[in-house]
C-alpha cells in the first residue's frame, strides 16, 4: 500500500531499462544487417560464376585500371633450381619426425618468401613432347642419379647418353608395368569398361603405373613426398603424367571425400596397420563407395615372399591378419586376390555402416567432422560414413566417357548448385575455349601437355579440352565453394589449394596455366606479386599462361609478367566485354647468369 501514490511512468529505473532494451534491439538489427551484407558479398565472390566481375568497385569501367611501377626480378641462385617452398629439405630440421610430419606442407612465412626467379638447371632443354615423353626425358632437365643408381635392378629408369629412359619397371613389377596392369585388370574387370576412371597412386615412384593406365582411359594422380627418392614427382611430370607432392602423415590429403574410383599402393612403405589404422581411414575417406583399394607388397603373399622382406613368416602372418581385421572393421570386403596383388572394395550399401557407432573401433565420425575438408585438416581416428542420398557409389555413375557431361548428383549438396548453372557452365567454356584456340594455336596441339586450371568451379575448362592431348589439374580454392567432388564425379582430377601459398609441385612442371578472375576473387587476401612469382616457378620455360581477368587488374599483371621475363599480349574476350580482358603470355627460356 505504501506505493499507491507513485504515478505510472515516474519510476526512473524502469525508464532506463526501456531505453537499454531499445538501444540493444537497434544495435542487434544493425549488426544483423551488416553481417548479412558480408555474407552476401562472400557468397557472390565464391559462387557467382558469370561474366561479371564480383568486386563492386571494379564493375564500373569508368574506374581507372590499377597501375603499378615497372619491376624487374632478380635471379635466384642455381641451388634453387629444384626449390619447393612448402616442402623444402633445408627447413626439415625445424619440424618433428613423428609420423614423418617434417615432409608435410610447411610454407615459409611471408617475410621469408623468395622474390626471385627460379633458374633452370644447366643444359635445360624444352621437354620432349607427348606421347614420346612417357618413355624418355632429357637428363639435364631432371639431373638426379639416386633412383637410377639405387633402383637399377628394378628398372625404374636408366640413363643413356643425354636422356633418361623409363622401361616401366617398379619394386613389385621389375619386369614391366604392362603385365602388372593386365593382371590387375583381370582381378578388376571395371578397369576395362570405363567403370574405373579416377585413381590415386600412393608412393608412386616415377609414376609408371599411372602412366600405363592412361592407355586404358584411367586418370591417375601419382602422389609422393619429397624424400630420399630424388624427384619422383618431378620425373612423373617431366614425362607428362599427373602427379603432386604429398604424404599421408598427420594431415588429410587435399581431396574431397568419396572421389577416387581406385587407390593403389605398390610396396609404398606406408604402415597401414599402425596408429589404429588412421592411414587406412584416410584411404576410406577419399575412396568412393564401391571403389577399390589395391595393395601389392608386404604382407600380401607373405607365404612366398617373406624371406626377401628381412622378417619372419610369423610377423608377416600377424601383419596380414591385422590388416584384414582393420579393413573389415571399415566395411571393406576382399574383392579378389592373386599372386602379389590383393584387391579390397569399399562397401556400396549401408548395412555394414549401420552397425558402426561412436563406441565401435574405429568409431563413426560425429556430425562436426566435415568429410570433404582437406586443407590443413588433421587426420581423424574415425570412419566417415558416405551420404547415401547423394548416390556417390561407383555403381551410380555412368561409365567413362559418359560421365563427363551429365550433371552429377553431388551438385545438390553444393550451395547454389543446380542443373541450370551446370549446363550454363558447360556452354560457357565451349565458347571460351574456342576463342582461346584462336589466340593460342598451340592449345590442343602436342606442344602443350601438363595443364593447370588455377581456379575452377566444375572443371568446365578441362572438360572442353578432353579431346586434346592434355591432362588438367583442376584447382578449387580452399576458401571457395566446395565443388571439387563434382569435378571428380565427372571423371576429372584436381586438388584443393590456397593461392596465398606456393603449390605442391617442383619448378618447371606445367606447360599451361589458366586462371579466370583469380585476382578479382583473391586480391584482398593474396598479394598479386607472390601469386605471379609462384606461377613463374611452376611454369616451364616456353610455357604459356592464359590470364582472364577484370580490366582493373590486367595491366598490373602484364607489368609484373614483363618483370618475370614473360611476353604478353592483351586481347578482348569472345564477346568483347569491356570489363574483362585476356592476357596470353609466354615464359622465355633463359639461363642463370652464374652459368
Amino acid at each position: 500500500m505504501k506505493n499507491k501514490d507513485i504515478k505510472p511512468g515516474a519510476n526512473p529505473d524502469k525508464n532506463y531499462r526501456i531505453v537499454q532494451i531499445t538501444l540493444t534491439f537497434l544495435f542487434l538489427c544493425g549488426l544483423s544487417f551488416y553481417l548479412g551484407s558480408i555474407f552476401c558479398s562472400e557468397k557472390n565472390r565464391y559462387f557467382k560464376r558469370d561474366d561479371t566481375p564480383v568486386i563492386q568497385s571494379h564493375h564500373d569501367t569508368s574506374v581507372a585500371p590499377l597501375k603499378i611501377k615497372n619491376v624487374e626480378f632478380a635471379e635466384c641462385s642455381l641451388d634453387y633450381q629444384d626449390y619447393t617452398p612448402c616442402t623444402d629439405p633445408k627447413r626439415w630440421k625445424k619440424f618433428g619426425k613423428y609420423r614423418l610430419t617434417f615432409m608435410e606442407r610447411h610454407c615459409p612465412r611471408m617475410v621469408d618468401r623468395k622474390e626471385c626467379l627460379v633458374p633452370p638447371p644447366v643444359g635445360y632443354k624444352p621437354p620432349i613432347q607427348w606421347p614420346k615423353s612417357k618413355g624418355e626425358c632429357w637428363y639435364r632437365n631432371v639431373p638426379y642419379d639416386w633412383i637410377n643408381n639405387e633402383k637399377s635392378n628394378q628398372h625404374w629408369l636408366r640413363k643413356e647418353g643425354d636422356k633418361f629412359f623409363f622401361p616401366g619397371g617398379g619394386t613389385m613389377f621389375p619386369n614391366g608395368v604392362g603385365a602388372y596392369v593386365k593382371l590387375m585388370q583381370n582381378l578388376i574387370p571395371g578397369m576395362k569398361n570405363g567403370t574405373v576412371r579416377t585413381a590415386i597412386d600412393t608412393g608412386c615412384g616415377v609414376a609408371s603405373w599411372g602412366g600405363d593406365l592412361l592407355d586404358h582411359g584411367i586418370l591417375t594422380i601419382s602422389l609422393a613426398p619429397r624424400d630420399n627418392h630424388e624427384a619422383q614427382v618431378q620425373f612423373a611430370l617431366e614425362r607428362g603424367i599427373p602427379a603432386i607432392l604429398g604424404i599421408i602423415s598427420t594431415q588429410r590429403l587435399s581431396f574431397p571425400s568419396n572421389s577416387f574410383d581406385m587407390a593403389h599402393c605398390s610396396r609404398c612403405l606406408i604402415p597401414w596397420t599402425e596408429f589404429d589404422g588412421i592411414y587406412l581411414l584416410e584411404i576410406h575417406r577419399i575412396l568412393r563407395p564401391g571403389g577399390f583399394w589395391v595393395l601389392s607388397g608386404p604382407p600380401i603373399n607373405y607365404e612366398r615372399r617373406w624371406r626377401g622382406w628381412n622378417t619372419t613368416i610369423e610377423e608377416q602372418r600377424s601383419d596380414y591378419n591385422k590388416l584384414k581385421k582393420l579393413l573389415t572393421s571399415m566395411c571393406f570386403k576382399l574383392y579378389n586376390q592373386k599372386n602379389d596383388i590383393s584387391v579390397w572394395q569399399k562397401s556400396l550399401d549401408h548395412s555394414c555402416y549401420n552397425k558402426i557407432n561412436s563406441s565401435s573401433s574405429p568409431p563413426k565420425c560425429d556430425d562436426s567432422s566435415d568429410p570433404d575438408s582437406g586443407w590443413y585438416t588433421p587426420l581423424q581416428p574415425c570412419l566417415n560414413i558416405p551420404n547415401q542420398k547423394l548416390k556417390l557409389g561407383l555403381n551410380s555413375l555412368p561409365k567413362w566417357p559418359n560421365r563427363l557431361r551429365p550433371t552429377p548428383a553431388r551438385i545438390s549438396s553444393m550451395y547454389n548448385g543446380n542443373l541450370g548453372g551446370f549446363k550454363h557452365d558447360n556452354n560457357k567454356w565451349k565458347a571460351r575455349v574456342k576463342h582461346y584456340k584462336t589466340l593460342l594455336p598451340a592449345l590442343g596441339s602436342d606442344k602443350i601437355r601438363n595443364v593447370m586450371d588455377m581456379n575452377t568451379l566444375y572443371g568446365g575448362f578441362a572438360a572442353t579440352l578432353i579431346g586434346s592431348p592434355v591432362w588438367v589439374m583442376n584447382i578449387v580454392s580452399s576458401y571457395g565453394s566446395n565443388s571439387l567432388g563434382i569435378v571428380y564425379d565427372r571423371g576429372l582430377i584436381g586438388t584443393y589449394h590456397d593461392w596465398c601459398e606456393p603449390f605442391s609441385t617442383y619448378p618447371r612442371t606445367y606447360d599451361l596455366l589458366h586462371l579466370d578472375g583469380l585476382f578479382t576473387a583473391e586480391s584482398h587476401r593474396c598479394e598479386m606479386k607472390y601469386v605471379l612469382l609462384e606461377m613463374d616457378r611452376i611454369l616451364r620455360p616456353t610455357g604459356y599462361a592464359i590470364v582472364r581477368e577484370s580490366y582493373y587488374f590486367i595491366d598490373a599483371i602484364a607489368t609484373i609478367a614483363k618483370g618475370m621475363r614473360w611476353d604478353c599480349e592483351k586481347h578482348v574476350t569472345e564477346y568483347n566485354i569491356a570489363k574483362e580482358k585476356i592476357l596470353i603470355c609466354q615464359k622465355r627460356l633463359w639461363y642463370a647468369s652464374e652459368q
